[in-house]
């Protein structure tokens, strides 16, 4: 229900209940009690719809995609540059999408930038049994989101989202798309396919 909506059942609540101080003193009890009926259901109303649009979204902050390539080993340089900028785009669609698409408040993650750099160093973020969860509150935000792409081949590969709770380090979300071609287009359609998973997984159409 948009806000408009709600503004006006707000206001015929107040004007309801004017009416109905004043109508006691000059109409009938009949009248009364249906003017009383009406008042009941648009305060109640108003009052059901008002927590909904005060609930806050919640903060995210998602760490960049890894790339897992099979074929690494087989890779020219130009693949791999082209591979790695496609993975920085995923990460970057993500990131707009959840933000535009009004899911998540998305953090910076520069002020964890030293404490991110630590981490990647060693171990992959989206398996290091926890750590995303260290960034996480680094930036005291409400859920962190680790990104990957595995490619099996230039014709199949999976991208993969998982948003953990940084509080209980639940996992709240996750899912993979697949996609077909080693190409902007289709990594781009999968990152926008996950938005929309996630969005359905929060009840948004």
């Amino acid at each position: 229900m948009t806000l408009l909506r709600r503004n006006g059942w707000a206001q015929r609540a107040a004007t309801c209940a004017n009416t109905w101080r004043c109508g006691v003193a000059v109409r009938g009890a009949f009248a009364v009690r249906i003017m009383s009926a009406a008042c009941v259901f648009s305060l109640a109303f108003a009052l059901a719809e008002a927590p909904a649009a005060a609930q806050p979204q919640p903060s995210i902050a998602l760490l960049d995609c890894a790339l897992l390539d099979d074929n690494a080993a087989y890779n020219d340089a130009e693949l791999t540059r082209a591979q790695l900028a496609r993975a920085a785009m995923v990460s970057d669609t993500l990131r707009a999408q959840l933000h535009e698409h009004a899911l998540y408040r998305v953090a910076d993650n520069a002020p964890a930038r030293e404490l991110i750099a630590s981490l990647a160093a060693t171990q992959n973020l989206n398996a290091c049994n926890g750590c995303e969860l260290d960034v996480g509150r680094k930036l005291g935000v409400d859920k962190v989101g680790v990104c990957w792409v595995q490619k099996i081949s230039n014709l199949i590969l999976n991208i993969n989202l998982r948003i953990e709770d940084v509080r209980s380090g639940q996992t709240v979300f996750q899912r993979s798309v697949d996609i077909r071609g080693n190409t902007d287009v289709a990594w781009r359609r999968g990152a926008t396919a996950l938005v929309d998973l996630v969005a359905a997984a929060r009840g948004q159409p």
